[in-house]
This record gives C-alpha cells, sequence and structure tokens, in this order.
C-alpha cells in the first residue's frame, strides 16, 4: 500500500484544505467543538454549507460558539448538544437524541496528562474519555452513518501515542504506576487503533475511518501541563488553530480522501514511520491489526458491562 499524499502541508489551514468543497445536505458531528481546534473544525464544516452538531461538556460555551459560527459563516444549522465522553450514560443519551443520517462525525474532544482520576466504573478517566467514549459514541451512531452511504469518521490522535503502546492487561493502571503521559499517550495510540479496526469492520458499509495528529496548538488542552515543563516548549514550533484543524478538515471533507481509509496523517500527509527518538511519524504498534481487533473486542466488552 503506498503512502498517500495531498497538496497540502503544515501551514495550510482548515479554510484552504475545505476551498471550493460545497457539503451542503451533509451533516456533521463534533465532539469538544467548543474550545480549539473543535471550534475551527465546526467553522470550516459549516462554512462548506454543512449541518454542524458540536457535542459539548459545556453546552454554554458551546451556544456562544455556535452564535459566532452562525454569524461568521452564514449557515443557521449549527447546534449543540450536551456529551460527557467520560459517562456512558450520556454518551447513550446522545445516541438516542440522534435521528437521519450522519455524513461526518469527528471525534476530536479529549483530556490531556492530566492526574489520576476514574470514573464510577474505574476506568482510568483519559482512556475513558479520549478512547472509550469515541468509542461508544462511533458505534452508537453506526447505523446514522450506514444511512449516508459515505460517511466519514476522523479519529484525532496525537504525536503522543509515541510515548506508549495500549496496555491490554491494564488498561486502567491498576498494577502500574500512573503516569499522565504514558495515560494519555495510550489513550491517543487507542484513537489509531480504532481507526485501523473500524476501516476494517465498516469498509462494506461505505464508511472510511482515518485518524491523525493535528499538531502542536496552543489551546486549553494543556491546562494540567506544569509551567515548567510547557516553558520548556518554547522552542517548539507551534501552528495556529486554524492550522491545527487543516487534517482534521481534510479527512473529514475533502474529495481527495474518497475511499482513503485505515490510515494515521499529520500536516496533511499521511504519516510516515516513526524514526526513534523523532517527534513525528507513526509507532509501528499504533497500525498493528491484531492489536486493533483486541482492543476493539476488550472495549466492547468493558462498554457492555456498564
Amino acid at each position: 500500500m503506498s503512502r498517500f499524499t495531498t497538496p497540502f502541508g503544515y501551514e495550510s489551514t482548515a479554510a484552504e484544505v475545505i476551498s471550493g468543497v460545497d457539503l451542503s445536505g451533509r451533516r456533521a458531528v463534533v465532539t469538544g467543538g467548543a474550545s480549539g481546534i473543535g471550534v475551527e473544525t465546526v467553522r470550516a464544516l459549516a462554512g462548506a454549507g454543512a449541518e454542524v452538531t458540536l457535542a459539548v461538556r459545556n453546552t454554554a460555551a458551546g451556544e456562544r460558539v455556535a452564535a459566532e459560527i452562525i454569524e461568521s459563516t452564514g449557515n443557521n444549522h449549527v447546534f449543540v448538544a450536551p456529551i460527557e465522553l467520560a459517562d456512558p450514560a450520556s454518551v447513550g443519551a446522545f445516541v438516542d437524541s440522534w435521528t437521519g443520517p450522519l455524513h461526518i462525525l469527528v471525534n476530536n474532544a479529549g483530556v490531556m496528562a492530566e492526574p489520576l482520576n476514574r470514573t464510577p466504573q474505574g476506568w482510568e478517566h483519559q482512556f475513558a474519555t479520549n478512547h472509550l467514549g469515541h468509542f461508544g459514541l462511533s458505534l452508537g451512531l453506526h447505523d446514522a452513518l450506514v444511512a449516508a452511504g459515505d460517511a466519514r469518521v476522523v479519529s484525532v490522535s496525537s504525536s503522543a501515542h509515541l510515548q506508549s503502546d495500549v496496555h491490554l492487561d491494564d488498561l486502567h493502571f491498576e498494577h502500574r504506576t500512573y503516569e499522565p503521559w504514558a495515560a494519555y499517550g495510550q489513550s491517543k495510540t487507542a484513537n489509531i487503533l480504532f481507526a485501523v479496526e473500524a476501516a476494517k469492520r465498516w469498509a462494506a458499509d461505505g464508511i472510511v475511518t482515518n485518524a491523525l495528529m493535528p499538531g502542536g496548538i496552543r489551546t486549553a488542552l494543556q491546562r494540567h501541563v506544569p509551567e515548567e515543563m510547557q516553558a520548556g516548549w518554547a522552542q517548539y514550533r507551534w501552528k495556529t488553530v486554524e492550522q491545527g484543524a487543516a487534517t482534521s478538515v481534510l479527512l473529514a471533507a475533502s474529495p481527495l480522501i474518497q475511499g482513503v481509509t485505515g490510515r494515521y496523517f499529520e500536516d496533511n500527509q499521511e504519516a510516515l514511520p516513526n524514526v526513534a527518538g523523532e517527534r513525528d511519524g507513526v509507532a509501528p504498534y499504533a497500525l498493528d491489526p491484531e492489536s486493533a481487533t483486541r482492543l476493539w473486542d476488550v472495549s466492547e466488552k468493558l462498554l457492555t458491562q456498564v
């Protein structure tokens, strides 16, 4: 399978990658659409004519963002719905409220490098939010995605996946020492493995699923990162939020991606294999088909036990 490339790159913005695309009549859901790159993802999709629902924890913030995007794009079909990804009941309520087809699902929301926190089920909170919540949402919306005929699911991962494989024997740090970055990295690897397995399982349904690294963007996602660590990032090459949303929007809406599935992108290109010691590329374990299948089965089991 040859590497997939596009004319876009590191500095491309969401508006640039979606220029000329008409999404009229198409419906999208963006989790975490009220902050960071989620806002610009919503703006780009709405600007191209899509009906977009912001699936957010803070609906007041969501309503403010939706109102601003309606004003800036002239698209009145921008809506807000509540979801708490770490709570299976909340995810289920969102799914139950959805009617009709869904053409685009952008699993964008996340938490990063937070102190140890567990859900009432005992799940480690980053894994529960970043992976299990989106996994349950995607499965719950599967019929709506099928009804679209040519749906796309976008899984927002991170280069932090290079910090950890998925530890299927101890997903929730019950037997190993908790480390915030290891937990975040594990959840981001899970985001990629989800795309790998969904691409295989849902190919006959016309659903394409890809994962991506948006790039380094200064957003509220870093709120749990100590200031002294952030100070050490001063020389890092940061993207704007418009640039950070570009790869998500490319995978969600660009005709260039038609039929491309089960891959991991960064800077609007399919990523190359990671070189040891480097901060880009994709780890081989994140694309491992056997691991992807096992994670899917374990995730289903965890959710059915709730």
